[in-house]
């Protein structure tokens, strides 16, 4: 039986322009746009609310605080997975890689023991029919971690594993090529004694020169033998661009310079920034500005890193002010563009044909209202 939805009276936020009419969904996809208002009983009246694709998230950690909300806790991971679940599609996001820690600098970190608890949350959740949104699953490779080649292996073939990230967080270099920026950050962080943040720092290098430059490698061929979409991550030189280029990465995360976001861009490669950092208004820990990459025209995708609101905020910031930019370039950054970078090629643009994942937006100056939000067609908020 064919179900069929009418939105009407929308702004419909397509690729290169914004056109006042009519949506149709049948069966779960897109099947006609056009600039005429219907009055077919039951058409939905947007009141001239915008109607854009649902948000395409590559990027969000979001996840690990609702296992371990306070040091030392862990919570049941399928309830984690749904509540996480519930705060993304909130925010307008339909599709969201989750990024998962594989390894990390700091070995009292309990992010390696809820690794596999959620990717199987996450599995168990969506097998369910629990969650609202369309997740994946995103390995955020920390590769100065000895232990990171172990963790990752048993989850390269996991059906849901459809992105990858290389991380280096030694100190002194990428996002902290500021051993003073570093310290900061690390002694804050954790609480460390100066006496103590010198070892952490002699440990952490020397992890590095040993590990970072295999277990990259042995990353990069995972991936390449799998067709997984490769990132790097904090990107601070040319040189850090040259090494991702000659190992097939697509996709430039957060890089913390003009410089290698320069670089990046004239790779090709696409260049990822995080909401967080346009809506503060630039970054907490002294790196560039996402605002201004906007403004040369370097920025291909948005993410949300550790706050979902942000995503949607920050697209409708970046059309106000000085250097604005157009809204559909604005939403090209949280939906197309994430989109195209993961293979996604049903979804992400208003398009017939295309699933029909779709946000039902009104423009309240600072804080764009999330009102409804659909899945393939189906209501999830």
């Amino acid at each position: 039986m064919t179900t069929e939805t009418i939105f009407t009276n929308a702004k419909l936020v397509l690729e290169d322009r914004v056109l006042h009419g009519t949506l149709v969904v049948r069966d779960g996809k897109i099947a006609a746009i056009d600039e005429t208002r219907s009055n077919a009983p039951g058409a939905i009246d947007f009141d001239g609310d915008y109607l854009l694709p649902g948000l395409v998230e590559l990027h969000t950690d979001h996840l690990e605080r609702h296992l371990i909300p306070r040091p030392g806790v862990r919570w049941p991971a399928r309830s984690g997975v749904m509540a996480h679940d519930a705060q993304i599609a909130a925010a307008g996001i339909t599709t969201v890689f989750d990024a998962l820690a594989v390894g990390d600098i700091d070995k009292s970190s309990m992010r390696a023991d809820v690794l596999d608890e959620m990717i199987e949350g996450v599995a168990a959740a969506r097998d369910a029919g629990a969650l609202r949104a369309d997740h994946w699953i995103h390995l955020r490779c920390e590769v100065s971690d000895p232990r990171m080649p172990g963790a990752v292996e048993k989850h390269l073939d996991h059906p849901l594993f459809r992105f990858a990230s290389l991380m280096d967080h030694t100190p002194g270099q990428r996002q902290f090529l500021s051993i003073e920026a570093a310290s900061r950050y690390y002694r804050g962080k954790y609480g460390m004694s100066e006496d103590a943040y010198h070892e952490f720092v002699e440990r952490r290098l020397e992890e590095h020169k040993t590990h970072s430059a295999p277990n990259r490698a042995r990353m990069v061929l995972s991936c390449r033998q799998r067709q997984i979409p490769l990132a790097s991550h904090d990107d601070a030189t040319e040189a850090h661009i040259a090494e991702a280029v000659s190992d097939g990465v697509v996709v430039a995360e957060f890089p913390t310079t003009v410089e290698a976001a320069r670089a990046a861009h004239e790779a090709g490669l696409k260049v990822l920034g995080g909401a967080p950092n346009v809506v503060r208004g630039g970054s907490h820990s002294g790196n560039v500005a996402i605002r201004e990459l906007a403004q040369r025209g370097w920025l291909d995708v948005l993410s949300s890193d550790y706050v979902p609101v942000s995503l949607l905020q920050a697209a409708f910031a970046l059309t106000k002010g000085d250097g604005a930019i157009t809204l559909p370039a604005a939403m090209r950054l949280v939906t197309a563009e994430p989109a195209r970078a993961a293979s996604m090629h049903d979804r992400g643009r208003l398009e017939t044909g295309l699933q029909a994942d779709l946000v039902r937006v009104r423009d309240a100056g600072d804080a764009p209202i999330v009102r409804t939000v659909w899945r393939a067609g189906a209501r999830v908020i």
